[in-house]
Order: C-alpha cells, then sequence, then structure tokens
C-alpha cells in the first residue's frame, strides 16, 4: 500500500522541518510549504491525503483556504498559536478536522494525524448504505443526498453523520462521540467539536436548521438521530 500524502504548511522553518521529520519517520510522503498563496495549486499536484496548516500564513492564511475551500475537501489539522475558544471554534466551523495548539509534541501531532486519516477512511458499517425518509448516506462511496440534491460534506462530517445514523434514535453524548467519531476524549480534544460538526451538518441536511427533523438535540444529554 502507498504511503499517505502529507502536506506540510507552515512559515516558521523549524516548525516545518521538525513536523515533517517526524511524519516521514513514521512512513509518509511529505510535502512542505512555507506560503498560503501557492497550496491550492500544491493540493492540485501532490493530491495529499491530509493537511497540516498554520493558521497564520503569508500570502493566504489557513483560515482564509478554509473558508474558500482552497484545500480541495481534503482533512485538514490546524496548527495555530491562538488559544481562544473562538478561533478553535471558527477553524471547525470552516471545515477543519482537528485543532493543534502551538507548541505542542510532535508525537502527539503525528498520532493525530494517523487518527484522522483513519477516520477519513470511513467509519464500519453493517450496511453499505443507510436509507431514510428523503436522505440516502452511501457509506462505501461516503455520499449523502437529501432527496434529489447531493451534499457535500467535509470527512468528519459525514463520518459523525453515518455513525448517529447507524444507531438510529440512540442518544450520545458529545463525550461518546468524540471518543467514538473522533477517537479522542474532553481530555485532549474541545467538546465544542462535536457542537459545531452538528451545527454544520444541521445547516446542509435540513430545510430548517433551527428545527432539525434528522439530527435532534437531547437537552442536558447530547444528540440523535431521528429516522
Amino acid at each position: 500500500m502507498p504511503a499517505a500524502r502529507i502536506l506540510v504548511v507552515d512559515d516558521e522553518p523549524t516548525v516545518r522541518e521538525v513536523v515533517s521529520e517526524y511524519l516521514r519517520r513514521d512512513g509518509y510522503e511529505v510535502c512542505e510549504l512555507d506560503r498560503g498563496d501557492t497550496v491550492a495549486q500544491t493540493v492540485e499536484r501532490f493530491r495529499p491525503d491530509l493537511v497540516v496548516l498554520d493558521v497564520m500564513l503569508p500570502g493566504a492564511s489557513g483560515m482564509d483556504l478554509l473558508r474558500d475551500g482552497r484545500v480541495g475537501g481534503v482533512p485538514v489539522i490546524l496548527l495555530t498559536a491562538r488559544v481562544e475558544e473562538a478561533d478553535r471554534i471558527l477553524g471547525l466551523e470552516f471545515g477543519a478536522d482537528d485543532y493543534v495548539t502551538k507548541p505542542f509534541s510532535p508525537r502527539e501531532l503525528v498520532a493525530r494525524v494517523r487518527t484522522v486519516l483513519r477516520r477519513a477512511k470511513g467509519p464500519a458499517a453493517d450496511t453499505e448504505t443507510l436509507v431514510f425518509d428523503g436522505l440516502r448516506v452511501d457509506v462505501k462511496a461516503r455520499e449523502v443526498t437529501v432527496g434529489d440534491r447531493a451534499v457535500a460534506l467535509t470527512a468528519k462530517e459525514f463520518d459523525l453523520l453515518a455513525f448517529l445514523a447507524a444507531a438510529p434514535r440512540q442518544v450520545f453524548s458529545r463525550a461518546q462521540l468524540l471518543e467514538q467519531v473522533w477517537e479522542s476524549s474532553a481530555e485532549f480534544q474541545d467538546p465544542a467539536t462535536v457542537t459545531v460538526h452538528v451545527r454544520r451538518l444541521r445547516q446542509k441536511l435540513e430545510t430548517n436548521p433551527d428545527e432539525p427533523r434528522w439530527i435532534t438535540t437531547v437537552f442536558g444529554v447530547g444528540y440523535r438521530f431521528e429516522p
């Protein structure tokens, strides 16, 4: 099996080189960039399986690249020196799959890369296609349609939807979803990650996201999928 390809984008040479070295030691093929305005062309040429993306970059910021869709739908781990919750939530809103605050352990980052790549391959399911009234989730093809409308989801949005849809009416707390979908815990990952992804799924799936048909909130407990 060919090595997964990782694009590392950071304008700090030391950070970029250390991250790239640890990823190469773990068997990944790595491409390095120090600017944001060359990411789109490099994604098209290099075709990475995952992008490690700094927030503050010359040319174009990591947030701009996510917001404008210039990462090509590839799973993204954001790197940032910002510690405010609002910044983390904004990055997740724009489509990041994970968020690592500087300074960080290179070994922890490599572990997160493994987890995001593993989850991007899709959740295990007893059936390849989950079909409900007006909603179709093709687990094998990783495609979602609502009626006749194809819905574009990020890798993590799809994982979350497929996990919930595979267990209709079962209530999951944010901590359980972090463990099952992100293979993480509240100790290492902000539970707001789940809230943000649920909100984005509702915006993409629902006619009225404020009155969701598919993913409902059980107040004080968590979320469940309504078949």
